[in-house]
């Protein structure tokens, strides 16, 4: 992937060159550690996808996945406050 040059240099920003001197700094900047990079905006997109409740089978087609399997078991993760609503109702039913 090339990504045109802001500064009128006349070289392009190749994506290992962004990756290594803007995100991953980004990334620690925002105390997210240093393993941030392209495919972090992957697990992102995916799972903002399923947190707002869009059909998996359009997520696999977003994502261009070949197996379904890909996009839930590798992508897909639940968002924190999802997992609270669902443990908070299942201890509103239990204390009935």
């Amino acid at each position: 992937m090339v990504v045109p040059s802001a500064v009128h240099t006349n070289h392009p920003w190749w994506a290992h060159h962004i990756q290594h001197k803007q995100i991953a700094p980004a990334g620690v900047k925002a105390g997210l550690g240093k393993g941030i990079g392209w495919h972090s905006f992957r697990h992102t997109y995916s799972s903002m996808l399923r947190h707002l409740g869009v059909d998996v089978k359009v997520q696999q087609e977003l994502l261009r996945h070949a197996d379904i399997r890909t996009t839930m078991n590798t992508y897909t993760q639940a968002m924190p406050t999802a997992l609270r609503e669902a443990n908070s109702k299942v201890v509103r039913l239990v204390l009935q």
